[in-house]
Protein backbone atom coordinates (compact mmCIF):
# COMPACT_ATOMS: atom_id res chain seq x y z
CA UNK A 1 0.00 0.00 0.00
CA UNK A 2 2.82 2.36 -0.86
CA UNK A 3 1.76 5.98 -0.94
CA UNK A 4 -1.31 5.38 1.22
CA UNK A 5 -1.84 6.59 4.77
CA UNK A 6 -3.34 4.83 7.77
CA UNK A 7 -4.88 7.24 10.26
CA UNK A 8 -5.63 6.50 13.92
CA UNK A 9 -9.17 5.78 15.00
CA UNK A 10 -10.99 5.41 18.29
CA UNK A 11 -8.86 7.72 20.44
CA UNK A 12 -11.33 7.28 23.30
CA UNK A 13 -10.77 3.84 24.82
CA UNK A 14 -14.23 3.96 26.39
CA UNK A 15 -16.00 4.06 23.04
CA UNK A 16 -17.97 1.23 21.45
CA UNK A 17 -17.82 -2.53 21.86
CA UNK A 18 -14.13 -2.63 22.82
CA UNK A 19 -14.68 0.06 25.44
CA UNK A 20 -17.65 -1.83 26.85
CA UNK A 21 -15.56 -5.01 27.19
CA UNK A 22 -12.70 -3.10 28.82
CA UNK A 23 -15.16 -1.53 31.29
CA UNK A 24 -16.63 -4.96 32.10
CA UNK A 25 -13.29 -6.35 33.26
CA UNK A 26 -12.31 -3.04 34.88
CA UNK A 27 -15.45 -3.31 37.02
CA UNK A 28 -14.19 -6.64 38.35
CA UNK A 29 -10.64 -5.31 38.84
CA UNK A 30 -11.98 -2.30 40.76
CA UNK A 31 -13.93 -4.57 43.09
CA UNK A 32 -10.80 -6.62 43.75
CA UNK A 33 -8.91 -3.42 44.54
CA UNK A 34 -11.65 -2.30 46.92
CA UNK A 35 -11.79 -5.67 48.69
CA UNK A 36 -15.42 -6.18 47.58
CA UNK A 37 -16.41 -9.73 46.68
CA UNK A 38 -17.36 -10.22 43.04
CA UNK A 39 -18.68 -13.10 40.95
CA UNK A 40 -18.36 -13.78 37.24
CA UNK A 41 -21.47 -15.29 35.64
CA UNK A 42 -20.54 -16.79 32.27
CA UNK A 43 -22.63 -18.74 29.74
CA UNK A 44 -20.51 -21.79 28.91
CA UNK A 45 -22.97 -23.35 26.47
CA UNK A 46 -26.38 -22.54 25.01
CA UNK A 47 -28.87 -24.36 22.80
CA UNK A 48 -32.18 -23.58 21.14
CA UNK A 49 -33.98 -20.34 21.97
CA UNK A 50 -31.97 -19.54 25.06
CA UNK A 51 -31.82 -15.74 25.64
CA UNK A 52 -28.25 -16.01 26.86
CA UNK A 53 -25.85 -17.12 24.13
CA UNK A 54 -22.48 -18.77 24.63
CA UNK A 55 -19.99 -16.19 25.85
CA UNK A 56 -22.54 -13.86 27.46
CA UNK A 57 -21.11 -12.63 30.74
CA UNK A 58 -22.17 -10.70 33.81
CA UNK A 59 -20.25 -9.49 36.86
CA UNK A 60 -22.04 -9.12 40.21
CA UNK A 61 -20.51 -7.63 43.34
CA UNK A 62 -21.44 -8.00 46.98
CA UNK A 63 -22.49 -4.34 47.14
CA UNK A 64 -25.25 -5.29 44.66
CA UNK A 65 -23.76 -3.62 41.60
CA UNK A 66 -23.41 -5.40 38.29
CA UNK A 67 -22.44 -5.06 34.62
CA UNK A 68 -23.28 -7.21 31.62
CA UNK A 69 -26.02 -9.78 31.16
CA UNK A 70 -26.46 -13.52 30.74
CA UNK A 71 -29.85 -13.18 29.08
CA UNK A 72 -32.06 -11.27 31.48
CA UNK A 73 -35.43 -12.26 32.87
CA UNK A 74 -36.27 -14.38 35.88
CA UNK A 75 -33.41 -16.79 35.11
CA UNK A 76 -30.79 -14.05 35.44
CA UNK A 77 -32.47 -12.68 38.56
CA UNK A 78 -32.41 -16.10 40.25
CA UNK A 79 -28.72 -16.66 39.52
CA UNK A 80 -27.80 -13.17 40.71
CA UNK A 81 -29.58 -13.85 43.99
CA UNK A 82 -27.81 -17.20 44.17
CA UNK A 83 -24.35 -15.64 44.07
CA UNK A 84 -25.30 -12.83 46.44
CA UNK A 85 -26.37 -15.41 49.03
CA UNK A 86 -23.47 -17.81 48.38
CA UNK A 87 -20.17 -18.09 50.16
CA UNK A 88 -17.68 -16.28 47.89
CA UNK A 89 -14.75 -17.92 49.65
CA UNK A 90 -15.43 -21.02 47.60
CA UNK A 91 -12.32 -21.60 45.49
CA UNK A 92 -14.28 -23.31 42.73
CA UNK A 93 -17.05 -22.13 40.45
CA UNK A 94 -20.56 -23.52 40.44
CA UNK A 95 -22.04 -24.87 37.19
CA UNK A 96 -25.78 -24.41 36.70
CA UNK A 97 -27.73 -25.90 33.81
CA UNK A 98 -30.86 -23.89 33.04
CA UNK A 99 -33.74 -25.36 31.03
CA UNK A 100 -36.24 -22.80 29.72
CA UNK A 101 -39.28 -25.05 29.85
CA UNK A 102 -41.91 -25.10 32.59
CA UNK A 103 -42.40 -28.88 32.04
CA UNK A 104 -38.77 -29.78 32.73
CA UNK A 105 -38.43 -32.15 35.68
CA UNK A 106 -35.37 -30.31 36.99
CA UNK A 107 -33.14 -27.28 36.33
CA UNK A 108 -36.13 -25.13 35.35
CA UNK A 109 -35.06 -21.53 34.79
CA UNK A 110 -38.50 -19.97 35.12
CA UNK A 111 -38.55 -19.03 31.42
CA UNK A 112 -40.53 -20.79 28.68
CA UNK A 113 -38.53 -20.10 25.50
CA UNK A 114 -37.59 -23.83 25.18
CA UNK A 115 -33.81 -23.40 25.04
CA UNK A 116 -31.07 -24.40 27.45
CA UNK A 117 -27.96 -22.74 28.78
CA UNK A 118 -25.17 -23.77 31.12
CA UNK A 119 -23.89 -20.98 33.35
CA UNK A 120 -20.75 -20.80 35.46
CA UNK A 121 -20.97 -18.85 38.73
CA UNK A 122 -17.37 -18.10 39.63
CA UNK A 123 -16.11 -16.16 42.69
CA UNK A 124 -13.29 -13.98 41.38
CA UNK A 125 -10.05 -14.52 43.31
CA UNK A 126 -6.92 -12.46 43.89
CA UNK A 127 -5.07 -15.04 41.77
CA UNK A 128 -7.13 -13.88 38.75
CA UNK A 129 -5.88 -10.29 38.91
CA UNK A 130 -3.07 -10.65 36.35
CA UNK A 131 -5.33 -12.36 33.79
CA UNK A 132 -7.97 -9.65 34.24
CA UNK A 133 -5.44 -6.84 33.80
CA UNK A 134 -4.13 -8.46 30.62
CA UNK A 135 -7.70 -8.75 29.31
CA UNK A 136 -8.32 -5.07 30.00
CA UNK A 137 -5.16 -4.04 28.17
CA UNK A 138 -5.96 -6.27 25.21
CA UNK A 139 -9.33 -4.55 24.72
CA UNK A 140 -7.89 -1.09 25.26
CA UNK A 141 -5.20 -1.81 22.66
CA UNK A 142 -7.66 -3.50 20.26
CA UNK A 143 -5.52 -6.63 20.42
CA UNK A 144 -6.56 -10.27 20.35
CA UNK A 145 -5.95 -13.11 22.73
CA UNK A 146 -7.85 -15.78 24.57
CA UNK A 147 -9.65 -16.00 27.91
CA UNK A 148 -9.12 -19.33 29.67
CA UNK A 149 -11.82 -20.33 32.14
CA UNK A 150 -11.67 -23.24 34.57
CA UNK A 151 -13.84 -23.89 37.64
CA UNK A 152 -10.80 -22.95 39.75
CA UNK A 153 -9.65 -19.77 38.02
CA UNK A 154 -9.09 -17.47 35.04
CA UNK A 155 -6.11 -17.08 32.74
CA UNK A 156 -5.24 -15.18 29.56
CA UNK A 157 -3.18 -16.03 26.51
CA UNK A 158 -1.89 -13.51 23.97
CA UNK A 159 -2.27 -16.13 21.23
CA UNK A 160 -5.61 -15.58 19.53
CA UNK A 161 -7.42 -18.92 19.02
CA UNK A 162 -8.95 -19.70 15.63
CA UNK A 163 -12.22 -20.83 17.23
CA UNK A 164 -14.47 -18.37 18.99
CA UNK A 165 -15.18 -20.90 21.77
CA UNK A 166 -13.77 -24.27 22.68
CA UNK A 167 -14.94 -26.18 25.74
CA UNK A 168 -13.89 -29.56 27.04
CA UNK A 169 -15.88 -31.26 29.76
CA UNK A 170 -14.11 -33.60 32.17
CA UNK A 171 -17.17 -34.20 34.31
CA UNK A 172 -20.43 -32.51 35.29
CA UNK A 173 -18.65 -29.61 37.00
CA UNK A 174 -15.11 -29.84 35.61
CA UNK A 175 -14.25 -28.19 32.31
CA UNK A 176 -11.69 -26.20 30.34
CA UNK A 177 -12.91 -23.33 28.18
CA UNK A 178 -10.98 -21.14 25.76
CA UNK A 179 -12.86 -18.07 24.52
CA UNK A 180 -11.40 -15.77 21.89
CA UNK A 181 -10.85 -12.21 23.07
CA UNK A 182 -10.92 -9.35 20.61
CA UNK A 183 -13.21 -8.75 17.65
CA UNK A 184 -14.78 -11.74 15.92
CA UNK A 185 -15.58 -9.93 12.65
CA UNK A 186 -14.02 -7.36 10.33
CA UNK A 187 -16.03 -4.73 8.48
CA UNK A 188 -14.43 -2.83 5.60
CA UNK A 189 -16.31 0.30 4.48
CA UNK A 190 -15.13 1.76 1.17
CA UNK A 191 -16.01 5.44 1.25
CA UNK A 192 -15.93 7.93 4.09
CA UNK A 193 -19.08 9.97 3.51
CA UNK A 194 -22.19 10.56 5.60
CA UNK A 195 -23.56 7.00 5.29
CA UNK A 196 -20.14 5.58 6.16
CA UNK A 197 -19.97 7.72 9.30
CA UNK A 198 -23.51 6.73 10.35
CA UNK A 199 -22.81 3.04 9.76
CA UNK A 200 -19.49 3.18 11.62
CA UNK A 201 -21.22 4.75 14.61
CA UNK A 202 -23.92 2.08 14.64
CA UNK A 203 -21.60 -0.90 14.11
CA UNK A 204 -19.01 0.29 16.63
CA UNK A 205 -21.26 -1.00 19.42
CA UNK A 206 -21.13 -4.50 17.92
CA UNK A 207 -18.48 -7.16 17.56
CA UNK A 208 -16.90 -5.72 14.39
CA UNK A 209 -13.42 -4.29 13.85
CA UNK A 210 -14.13 -1.40 11.46
CA UNK A 211 -11.85 -0.21 8.64
CA UNK A 212 -12.87 2.80 6.54
CA UNK A 213 -11.18 3.67 3.23
CA UNK A 214 -11.23 7.04 1.46
CA UNK A 215 -9.35 8.86 -1.30
CA UNK A 216 -10.34 12.45 -0.57
CA UNK A 217 -7.97 14.32 1.76
CA UNK A 218 -9.59 16.69 4.23
CA UNK A 219 -13.04 15.08 3.99
CA UNK A 220 -14.86 16.12 7.17
CA UNK A 221 -16.94 12.97 7.62
CA UNK A 222 -13.84 10.81 7.20
CA UNK A 223 -11.50 12.85 9.38
CA UNK A 224 -14.10 13.03 12.18
CA UNK A 225 -15.03 9.35 12.07
CA UNK A 226 -13.87 8.40 15.55
CA UNK A 227 -15.97 5.22 15.50
CA UNK A 228 -13.80 3.41 12.97
CA UNK A 229 -10.85 1.51 14.40
CA UNK A 230 -8.74 2.18 11.32
CA UNK A 231 -9.08 4.95 8.72
CA UNK A 232 -7.04 4.39 5.57
CA UNK A 233 -6.42 7.14 3.03
CA UNK A 234 -5.77 5.60 -0.40
CA UNK A 235 -4.22 7.05 -3.54
CA UNK A 236 -7.09 5.44 -5.43
CA UNK A 237 -9.66 2.72 -4.84
CA UNK A 238 -7.82 0.47 -7.28
CA UNK A 239 -5.28 0.06 -4.45
CA UNK A 240 -7.82 -2.07 -2.59
CA UNK A 241 -6.58 -4.99 -4.67
CA UNK A 242 -3.34 -4.85 -2.69
CA UNK A 243 -4.90 -4.73 0.80
CA UNK A 244 -3.86 -8.17 1.99
CA UNK A 245 -5.73 -8.13 5.32
CA UNK A 246 -9.20 -8.11 3.72
CA UNK A 247 -10.07 -11.79 4.12
CA UNK A 248 -12.65 -14.19 2.73
CA UNK A 249 -14.52 -14.21 6.06
CA UNK A 250 -14.80 -10.40 6.15
CA UNK A 251 -17.71 -8.04 5.49
CA UNK A 252 -17.07 -5.47 2.74
CA UNK A 253 -19.26 -2.50 1.75
CA UNK A 254 -18.74 -0.17 -1.20
CA UNK A 255 -20.32 3.25 -0.68
CA UNK A 256 -18.03 5.85 -2.23
CA UNK A 257 -19.12 9.19 -3.72
CA UNK A 258 -20.10 8.18 -7.24
CA UNK A 259 -20.47 5.62 -10.00
CA UNK A 260 -16.87 5.89 -11.20
CA UNK A 261 -15.30 5.38 -7.78
CA UNK A 262 -17.75 2.60 -6.87
CA UNK A 263 -16.84 0.87 -10.12
CA UNK A 264 -13.13 1.28 -9.42
CA UNK A 265 -13.53 -0.19 -5.95
CA UNK A 266 -15.69 -3.10 -7.11
CA UNK A 267 -13.23 -4.05 -9.84
CA UNK A 268 -10.38 -4.00 -7.30
CA UNK A 269 -12.32 -6.20 -4.89
CA UNK A 270 -13.90 -8.74 -7.21
CA UNK A 271 -10.78 -10.88 -7.67
CA UNK A 272 -11.64 -12.75 -4.46
CA UNK A 273 -14.60 -13.81 -2.36
CA UNK A 274 -15.86 -12.46 0.94
CA UNK A 275 -18.45 -13.43 3.49
CA UNK A 276 -20.38 -10.33 2.51
CA UNK A 277 -19.86 -7.91 -0.38
CA UNK A 278 -22.39 -5.09 -0.61
CA UNK A 279 -22.84 -2.15 -2.96
CA UNK A 280 -24.81 0.95 -2.00
CA UNK A 281 -26.75 2.74 -4.72
CA UNK A 282 -29.99 3.07 -6.61
CA UNK A 283 -31.50 0.03 -8.30
CA UNK A 284 -30.75 1.57 -11.70
CA UNK A 285 -27.07 2.24 -10.95
CA UNK A 286 -26.54 -1.17 -9.42
CA UNK A 287 -28.32 -2.92 -12.27
CA UNK A 288 -26.17 -1.14 -14.87
CA UNK A 289 -22.95 -1.99 -13.03
CA UNK A 290 -23.77 -5.66 -12.60
CA UNK A 291 -24.92 -5.96 -16.21
CA UNK A 292 -21.63 -4.45 -17.37
CA UNK A 293 -19.64 -6.92 -15.25
CA UNK A 294 -21.71 -9.79 -16.62
CA UNK A 295 -21.00 -8.75 -20.22
CA UNK A 296 -17.30 -8.51 -19.39
CA UNK A 297 -17.22 -12.13 -18.28
CA UNK A 298 -17.49 -11.96 -14.50
CA UNK A 299 -19.07 -15.16 -13.22
CA UNK A 300 -22.81 -14.81 -12.80
CA UNK A 301 -22.69 -17.00 -9.69
CA UNK A 302 -20.32 -14.50 -8.09
CA UNK A 303 -22.34 -11.46 -9.16
CA UNK A 304 -25.57 -12.96 -7.84
CA UNK A 305 -24.05 -13.19 -4.36
CA UNK A 306 -23.34 -9.46 -4.18
CA UNK A 307 -25.78 -7.63 -1.91
CA UNK A 308 -26.86 -4.89 -4.28
CA UNK A 309 -28.47 -2.55 -3.55
CA UNK A 310 -27.20 -3.30 -0.06
CA UNK A 311 -29.54 -3.07 2.91
CA UNK A 312 -32.98 -4.24 3.96
CA UNK A 313 -35.69 -2.35 2.06
CA UNK A 314 -37.34 0.00 4.58
CA UNK A 315 -37.58 3.09 2.35
CA UNK A 316 -34.52 4.58 4.04
CA UNK A 317 -33.96 8.29 3.45
CA UNK A 318 -31.41 9.66 5.91
CA UNK A 319 -27.84 8.34 6.37
CA UNK A 320 -28.89 7.05 9.79
CA UNK A 321 -31.83 5.12 8.31
CA UNK A 322 -29.62 3.73 5.55
CA UNK A 323 -27.14 2.61 8.21
CA UNK A 324 -29.91 0.76 10.08
CA UNK A 325 -31.00 -1.04 6.91
CA UNK A 326 -27.43 -2.13 6.12
CA UNK A 327 -26.70 -3.14 9.71
CA UNK A 328 -29.79 -5.35 9.75
CA UNK A 329 -28.57 -7.18 6.65
CA UNK A 330 -25.03 -7.54 8.01
CA UNK A 331 -26.30 -8.99 11.27
CA UNK A 332 -28.61 -11.34 9.40
CA UNK A 333 -25.70 -12.73 7.38
CA UNK A 334 -23.44 -12.87 10.44
CA UNK A 335 -26.04 -14.90 12.26
CA UNK A 336 -26.80 -16.92 9.09
CA UNK A 337 -30.43 -15.84 9.06
CA UNK A 338 -30.57 -15.32 5.28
Amino acid sequence: MSGNEMMPGLPDENRGYAGRMARFWTFIADKLDAGIEAWLLYVLESNGSSPGRQGFAMAVSADRNFVGSIGGGIMEHKLVETVLSANPQEQKGLVFKQIHNRDASRNRSGMICSGEQTVLLYPVQEQDRQAIQRLIRSWQNLAGGGLIIRPTGLDFTADTPTEKFRIQWNGDDDFYMLARSGFSHKLHIVGGGHCSLALSKLMSDMDFHIHVYETRKGLNTFDNNLYAHERILLDGYDKLKNVSYIGEDDFVLVMSFGYRTDDEAMRALMHRRYRFLGLLGSKRKVSEMLETYKKEGFQEEYLSNIFAPVGVFIKSETPEEIAVSIAAQLISVKNKAL
